[in-house]
């Protein structure tokens, strides 16, 4: 199985798919340890439940990870290929699941030309004002002031803005590549 990087679509299913086959074979190994030790003690009273005790930690860890990415899906096939056809000079993130302390806001697509970073986030529990705010104050932060941060709750919008980025960069053909990967990769630092 090929593994799918951050940022590439698809990504969340395969993440949550790895999270939970690791969640589960850590609690085996937990309680394997576990009978292991009543087999050979014949007392739950053992070093072996030392053992099973603190290996539950990073397998809770895993498991809480995995729980707070499971209600939230890739981004469609078809959605995704007619974003990269309508938008194949731009920089694009799929898949990310942002994070700031109180918020977990998904987010499908984002595109990126020079300063204007323009996001798609569907799922009705994002707010798109705050994912941008939020997304903006990111890359403020870390010096990489955008002109535009906008995050678009429907796909029409979204799209057309896409198109309309893709067509500038046609007729001017100045894009700032590693101004984008900067950006790329902060916005991904900020994603689960």
């Amino acid at each position: 199985m090929k593994k799918v990087t951050k940022g590439k679509a698809g990504y969340l299913a395969e993440k949550k798919k790895r999270l939970g086959l690791q969640a589960l074979a850590e609690f085996a190994v937990v309680a394997l340890i576990l009978i292991i030790g009543y087999v050979i003690t014949k007392t739950r009273l053992n070093i072996f439940t030392v053992v099973a005790i603190v290996g539950c930690l990073p397998a809770a860890r895993v498991l809480v990870e995995f729980i707070a990415m499971f209600p939230y899906r890739s981004i469609e096939g078809k959605v995704q290929r007619e974003i990269d056809a309508k938008g194949a000079l731009l920089t694009r993130v799929y898949d990310m699941v942002i994070t700031d302390g109180e918020h977990i806001m998904p987010v499908s697509a984002v595109a990126i030309s020079n300063h204007k970073v323009f996001g798609y986030a569907p799922n009705p529990k994002t707010d798109p004002e705050m994912a941008a705010a939020y997304i903006k104050q990111i890359l403020k932060n870390t010096g990489l002031e955008p002109s535009t941060v906008k995050v678009f709750a429907e796909y029409v919008p979204f799209l057309s803005r896409v198109e309309g980025l893709n067509s500038m960069m046609e007729i001017s053909q100045s894009a700032d590549q590693q101004l984008e990967r900067r950006i790329r990769r902060k916005i991904l630092n900020v994603s689960m």
